[in-house]
């Protein structure tokens, strides 16, 4: 798995984010001040409810757009299987009790968010999350515990 590789995929994911969110602003505002939803009577609230809609995708244009200047304005960081891990780091860990595999990066940005890299799945965690927490500061070979899950960190770079 390349890291560099997997940088790019991260930034263009970024951007087909913000791109759909600008999609879905641009067609609450649309419904929002489309004529046919002018209130008739004090209980009509299509117009409103719209209107709502079109403000939370704004904000979300907003959040998208700043994720995806603070990601291109990082300096990732290079990291030795001995460094103790922190954001950047790319992470392979292993369920300690089904034995499957997942890789993490651990990311400033976007968080829940899943990216392909040569067919495998790797999840972009953040320090807040409860296992960007627990790999924070963990180092190769470390078991760490999320809930009732527990994984050993396999690999780090």
């Amino acid at each position: 798995m390349h890291k560099a590789e997997l940088i790019k995929i991260i930034a263009q994911e970024l951007e087909r984010q913000l791109e759909t969110a600008i999609s879905a602003a641009k067609q609450a505002h649309d419904t929002a001040t489309d004529d046919e939803n002018v209130a008739e009577n004090k209980y009509d609230t299509l117009g409103l409810e719209a209107a709502y809609l079109a403000e939370g995708q704004s904000r979300r244009v907003s959040e998208c757009e700043l994720n995806l200047q603070r990601y291109r304005a990082w300096q990732l960081p290079e990291f030795e299987d001995a460094d103790a891990l922190a954001t950047g780091a790319l992470v392979t860990l292993e369920d300690t009790d089904s034995g499957t595999h997942m890789h993490v990066f651990l990311s400033i940005v976007a968080g829940g968010t899943k990216v392909k890299l040569g067919g495998e799945e790797v999840l972009l965690v953040t320090a807040d999350a409860p296992l960007g927490k627990a790999l924070m500061g963990a180092e190769l070979g470390d078991e760490v515990s999320v809930g009732t899950n527990s994984y050993e960190i396999r690999e780090a770079r």
